[in-house]
């Protein structure tokens, strides 16, 4: 057994933001999708874009996904790619891009 708490914190931090039903269900959407704006994640999580984006903002900062910016438009992706690894552990047989 080691005790290498760091690295261990940081996954269990990882888990945590995966935890939430919302956030796991905008990973697995980007997953599928690629990239998407704040807009059309409202509309498909039909949650109010203020909480989708709070959603986003504690996703960017475990580093699970990034913004691209477009001209006006904010696109998010996600980023590290043991999420895909997670996610398809998971929720292996309900992916479509795997």
């Amino acid at each position: 057994m080691d005790n290498n708490f760091q690295a261990y914190n940081e996954t269990a931090d990882i888990l945590k933001a995966l935890a939430h039903p919302v956030r796991l269900c905008i990973v697995r959407g980007l997953l599928e999708k690629g990239t998407c704006n704040v807009s059309h994640m409202q509309e498909c999580l039909d949650l109010p874009q203020s909480t989708v984006s709070q959603h986003l903002q504690k996703l960017r900062s475990m580093g699970i996904v990034r913004t691209d910016r477009n001209g006006l438009e904010v696109n998010y992706s996600v980023v590290d790619p043991r999420i895909k690894i997670i996610i398809s552990t998971f929720l292996g047989g309900e992916m479509n891009n795997e």
